[in-house]
This record gives C-alpha cells, sequence and structure tokens, in this order.
C-alpha cells in the first residue's frame, strides 16, 4: 500500500475515535448505566429482545448481530422492499427473522408492547423520530435507548449502541470487517487527478454539495478521493446543514468545484441526466465524462449501503 493509500485509511480510522457524550457507561458487567440523548438508561442484565423504531439504526443492529426482533418499516419506496425495510439490508433481515414492528414510521404504542422488548433503540432526529412518544414509553416502563444519528458516523453509533446492549465486541467486529472492505478496495482503485464533489441532484426536486465532513465524503477520502465541499463564498440562496449544503438549481454549476463528480443516490440514469443538463454543461466534470454514481442506497451510511456505496466506486476505478 502506498503512502496516500496508507494516510487516508489512517484518517479514517481515526474519525472513529470522536468523542461521543451520550454514552457514559459503568465499567464491568450488568447492571449499567449509560446516558443518551433523552436522558439516562439502566438495564438489569444484557438485552434478548431488542426492537427499533428507527430503519435509519436497524442496518446498525443487523451489522451488530444484535438480537434485534422487530423494526418500524417506512413508506414504501425505490429504495426499499415492499415491505418498507431498507434494500441494503432487508435480506439480512429475513434471513434472520426480523418482523414488522409497525408500518410507515406510523408510531403505535401498542405494538411496541406487545413485542416486550427489553431495549428499544429509537433516533432523536429524521422521518423516523420517536423523540414526542419518549415521555410514553418511559410510562409504559420500556427501556429506550435515544440516539442522534444526524451529526455522527455508523461506527460511532454501533460504538454506543454496543455500551448500552453489552455488543462492545460485536460492534467492534463490525467496523473491523467493513475497514478491511474498504482498505482492500481502496488498494486496489486508479484515481483520476484532481478533486472531488459529492452532488445531491435532483432528489426530490432538491440540490446539495456535500460536505467534507458528511459520511459520504469521509468515506470516499478513505478511499483516496480529495473531497471539496461548496465554495464558502456562495451565500445565496443555500441551506446550510451539518452534511450537506442546499443550493438552487440555477446556482448549481457555481457551486460544483470537483474535477470529479459523484452523484448521491446516484444511478446510471442520473448520471446521464446531469451530464445531458445544459445548466452543467460548462463544467470540467460534464465536459471529461467525469460523472459517476454512488448508488441508490447511498443516501443514508450504515454499514450495508457504505459497503455498496465503496463497491459502486470500485466498479468505475479498477
Amino acid at each position: 500500500m502506498n503512502a496516500e493509500k496508507i494516510v487516508a485509511a489512517a484518517a479514517f480510522a481515526s474519525s472513529l475515535m470522536l468523542s461521543m457524550p451520550f454514552v457514559q457507561a459503568q465499567e464491568g458487567g450488568w447492571p449499567r448505566t449509560v446516558k443518551h440523548v433523552s436522558g439516562e438508561l439502566t438495564l438489569a442484565a444484557k438485552p434478548v429482545r431488542i426492537v427499533s423504531t428507527a430503519p435509519s439504526l436497524t442496518g446498525i443492529l443487523l451489522a451488530m448481530d444484535a438480537p434485534l426482533i422487530a423494526s418500524a418499516a417506512t413508506t414504501p419506496s425505490s429504495m426499499t422492499d415492499d415491505k418498507g425495510f431498507f434494500l441494503q439490508w432487508s435480506g439480512v433481515a429475513d434471513e434472520r427473522g426480523v418482523d414488522i414492528l409497525y408500518r410507515n414510521l406510523n408510531f403505535d404504542i401498542e405494538a411496541v408492547i406487545g413485542w416486550e422488548p427489553d431495549l428499544l433503540i429509537a433516533g432523536s432526529s429524521g422521518a423516523d423520530s420517536v423523540i414526542q412518544h419518549y415521555g410514553e414509553l418511559e410510562a409504559q416502563g420500556i427501556p429506550t435507548f435515544v440516539v442522534n444519528y444526524s451529526n455522527q458516523s455508523w461506527q460511532d453509533l454501533a460504538v454506543q449502541i454496543g455500551e448500552i446492549a453489552g455488543l462492545e465486541k460485536e460492534a467492534a467486529a463490525a467496523i473491523e470487517r467493513f475497514d478491511a472492505h474498504v482498505a482492500e478496495v481502496s488498494a486496489s482503485l486508479t484515481r483520476e487527478k484532481g478533486t472531488a464533489s459529492i452532488v445531491g441532484y435532483n432528489i426530490g426536486a432538491t440540490y446539495s454539495i456535500g460536505r467534507p465532513e458528511s459520511p459520504q465524503a469521509r468515506l470516499l477520502s478513505s478511499l483516496g478521493f480529495e473531497v471539496q465541499g461548496m465554495p464558502q463564498e456562495r451565500s445565496d440562496d443555500v441551506t446550510r446543514r451539518s452534511d450537506f449544503d442546499f443550493i438552487s438549481r440555477e446556482n448549481l454549476s457555481a457551486a460544483i468545484t470537483g474535477d470529479t463528480v459523484f452523484l448521491l443516490r446516484g444511478t446510471d440514469a442520473d448520471v446521464a441526466a446531469f451530464l445531458a443538463d445544459p445548466i452543467l454543461a460548462n463544467l470540467p466534470a460534464v465536459r471529461n465524462k467525469r460523472v459517476y454514481p454512488l448508488g441508490p442506497t447511498s443516501f443514508r451510511i450504515d454499514y450495508y449501503s457504505g459497503r455498496e456505496m465503496v463497491d459502486a466506486v470500485a466498479r468505475h476505478f479498477r
């Protein structure tokens, strides 16, 4: 492995050492007490019946071999199976017999109670958030662990969940498997010179540029790509988030500075549409046809979608 690849791999590994302010578990076995977004949770014993109200977190639980018995399902779409389980992990969930907690993200306290979980994993942000129902869950005596997945990598979240669920070794093993795959693919790539931009192109009629600190950019960096965000001087019609900056379509061209463009949630059809867009015709990436899809599951990075994104990149750079 050359120096560039070693540095990239080291940078990615070091990103996993970010502080996790909500996790303060007692050392040793059980009982253990852990702080989380909504308060503090004490478990008397290692959980054996885990449910997830956040499909965005379910893939992490599956990667950790957690004793997951049921997960909420989102509204079926092109990114899910017909039940509403995300495509990147729906097959694994089916193999392990994971059932539907409730459908279409319609929170159902009776369904949660019926599964008699000894640990409920919930998100505090996004469409699958149940933060407004936390008091109701507490009142029913359901042990609930709430995390904010909007500003953390799946690896950070796996470590936190592993702490409360007694799955520290399983979380570390999942991260190790993922890192090994990334390092293997990185060593096999032939990269083009220059920088890269991540673009959300016409996703629900929105347009955005990935920030260098976004999970997608961090993963591309671990593969040896230098990801650039939106120019700092851009301030017109911009909505900033921790991972992506949103901009109007007419200003999109000026916001893309990379020599190579990777399309978030992109397919070959999205690449064709991007290359044919007259507004973008003068971009170096368009003129040189250096536009590549990150795959339909790259919108939210977990263990499974991350591997699929890495493999999508590899198809174009080997």
